[in-house]
């Protein structure tokens, strides 16, 4: 089915209230200059006038103000800063449209949806190489995505379920607001800006047509053995029973990427052995150990159970991203050196705990203990820095870190546990 008048849940006025509401209240101002707190400072009116034009066709999206942050390569990625009011318009209209797409959506996409994240896609792929038969994986890296969307396709997969004019007009003024860039206008054919509210829904969108569907028909007629499938927006880890499926796939999704004006890394994009025979395969052709393959923030290994010798998949922090992460505390750590040490311990607290949080997987203890220690020693540092009277005493310093740092601890059940209960 179609929908033919969605536009009137966008312009709702409570709505509109509870995507400004949702907004980060800190968040860096857009072209305009508009920051969240003095639009409150009229919040009612503000609003009201914002429904009378999105309700008009009187709404006009403004350029997103382009900015680059460095990468843990070196290189920048480039990140979009919407306008206030266009963020509100795009938190309001996603949410109404993923109340049609959430039905539409496939089970092996988890990115930037309702109710998913990241360690549901993590507990997937464990769960999927632990009980499937996949003796190959095909580790897919498509080429720039967020900068690659071809606005004429995403507009047809959007007509093929939504019907209402308006609420098409309005994704296309987005996509067609374009770019401020070192104050020049610059207008873009493709791309949707990565930091707007509406961009991860229609990459989800545009990768629904392209990837999901396809790879679902393909799975079920084509391949000759298992094939698993998980992706988180265009991260796709993919698992294969036999190598000439994989082969196959990689050759005809090439094909079909390439039509909708998407392209794979070539350099990014690898098919590996791996699985439970993998190591003894490649050790009787003399090929040695199992390679790895990099999803979500971990190194997935080939490893083997402590308690009897099985098979299992070792998943550990990616060792460019805790190097990353260490710099990025040791600048911080300069900056805030003559700060009191309990805010800087508290500012610490959150870094440690939030990196806990996410990496805290079982067998990923020896990353998390290191983690901790290398912040606690950056900190021993900062603060024998403070004055020429010597360094802080490690018996003091260990008293600091046992108070403000938190424990690295695994605070993650097993994939398989988890994913038995919720399913």
């Amino acid at each position: 089915m179609r929908f033919t008048t969605l536009l009137h849940h966008v312009y709702d006025v409570e709505r509109l209230h509870a995507a400004y509401l949702a907004l980060k209240r800190d968040a860096a101002a857009g072209v305009d200059g508009e920051t969240w707190r003095h639009y409150g400072e009229a919040l009612a009116g503000n609003l009201q006038d914002l429904s009378e034009r999105l309700k008009r066709g009187a709404y006009r999206a403004k350029p997103v103000r382009r900015v680059f942050i460095p990468k843990a390569d070196g290189r920048q990625r480039p990140l979009g800063v919407t306008a206030l009011e266009d963020k509100i318009v795009q938190r309001a209209t996603v949410e109404v449209l993923n109340a049609v797409y959430e039905t539409d959506f496939l089970g092996f996409s988890y990115g930037f949806r309702p109710g998913r994240s990241q360690h549901n896609a993590l507990d997937a792929l464990y769960t999927g190489l632990l009980t499937r038969k996949v003796n190959w994986v095909l580790d897919l890296d498509i080429r720039g995505f967020f900068d690659a969307i071809d606005h004429g396709w995403l507009v047809k997969f959007v007509e093929h379920r939504i019907a209402d004019r308006r609420v098409v007009r309005l994704i296309q003024k987005w996509l067609n607001a374009g770019v401020l860039e070192d104050g020049k206008r610059l207008q873009v054919g493709e791309g949707t800006p990565q930091g707007g509210s509406a961009s991860p829904l229609l990459a989800n969108i545009y990768l629904h047509y392209a990837f999901d569907l396809w790879v679902q028909a393909w799975r079920r007629k084509q391949a000759s053995g298992d094939v698993i499938v998980v992706r988180f927006a265009d991260d796709i880890a993919m698992g294969f029973q036999n190598k000439s499926d994989a082969v196959r796939f990689l050759a005809e999704l090439t094909e079909r990427f390439r039509k909708f004006r998407l392209e794979l890394h070539p350099d990014k994009t690898r098919l590996l052995e791996f699985g439970p025979f993998a190591a003894t395969n490649r050790k009787s052709r003399g090929r040695g150990k199992p390679e790895t393959f990099d999803f979500l923030g971990f190194t997935h290994i080939c490893g083997k159970k402590r308690s009897n010798g099985m098979f299992t998949v070792l998943r550990q922090t990616i060792r460019k991203r805790l190097q990353a992460k260490l710099s990025e505390v040791k600048v911080h750590l300069k900056r805030r050196m003559h700060d009191p040490v309990p805010e800087v311990g508290k500012w610490l607290r959150s870094v440690v705990g939030g990196h806990v949080r996410y990496y805290g997987v079982p067998m990923n203890g020896p990353a998390l203990t290191t983690f901790r220690f290398q912040v606690g020693r950056l900190w021993h540092r900062a603060l024998s820095r403070r004055s020429q009277n010597g360094r802080i005493r490690w018996d003091r310093m260990r008293r600091l870190i046992d108070r403000w740092l938190p424990p690295a601890r695994v605070c993650h059940p097993y994939p398989l546990r988890r994913l038995g209960v919720i399913t």
